[in-house]
């Protein structure tokens, strides 16, 4: 392949793996407004849970594409990785990488290597027996089961620093992502500062929300 098509097939994973981030950062907020109301309406929240649990356009289009959004993030980061890897010099290793780019953005892969177990994690405590509930087990409906089961799964002080420690390493995920994401789509003009200050903010709520949940969520199951 030429210089040429080289450079365009890195600009197109560099803009897919954009779209999948903000897509997924989109999908944050979603889950999050659901998930704070357990802190203060369990009945809000079970109602909300039976909504998203029952509805066939969520259950069999949004979910299905949710979990492709993950698994192509996931694949094309690993992918840009090793192109970036392959693309360094033999010296670079000599060179002090700190004076050129952040901690956050020379350690993405490892933080989100962190933040996919934590998403296995996830998925076996509830997408998994959520699943063996409905489909496998065939267990009747209950709309008001949904609290009392999320409450269960935080009475572990271990489970819930795990969850704490994956959504600190989201934030610094973020921090970096959310800029480089705008900048992938062609956004890097005016509007760019403006746009990496929203993303502070959104990087520093968004995990701070849900480690707040958890934490409230272990209290309130002791």
């Amino acid at each position: 392949m030429s210089k040429s098509g080289t450079f365009k097939s890195s600009i197109g994973r560099k803009i897919a793996m954009a779209l999948s981030a903000l897509f997924l950062m989109i999908f944050l907020i979603q889950h999050l407004t659901i998930n704070i109301t357990a802190t203060f309406s369990p009945e809000t929240f079970n109602e909300l849970s039976h909504f998203m649990g029952t509805n066939p356009v969520v259950q069999f289009i949004a979910q299905p594409i949710l979990i492709f959004a993950v698994v192509f993030h996931f694949v094309m980061g690993f992918i840009l990785e090793a192109k970036n890897r392959q693309a360094r010099p033999i010296n670079y290793k000599k060179n002090n990488g700190a004076a050129n780019s952040s901690w956050m953005s020379r350690n993405m892969i490892y933080s989100g290597l962190v933040i996919l177990a934590f998403l296995v994690l996830h998925f076996i405590d509830f997408w998994l027996p959520e699943m063996n509930y409905k489909y496998i087990a065939m267990n009747p409906e209950d709309p008001t089961r949904y609290y009392e089961e999320l409450l269960h799964k935080f009475h572990s002080p271990i489970r819930v620093g795990a969850y704490v420690l994956a959504f600190v390493l989201l934030a610094l995920h973020l921090l970096h992502g959310f800029g480089s994401a705008f900048q992938s789509l062609g956004q890097n003009n005016k509007y760019i500062d403006g746009l990496k200050k929203f993303g502070v903010i959104y990087s520093i709520l968004i995990p701070l929300g849900f480690i707040v949940t958890a934490v409230v969520l272990y209290m309130n199951a002791q």
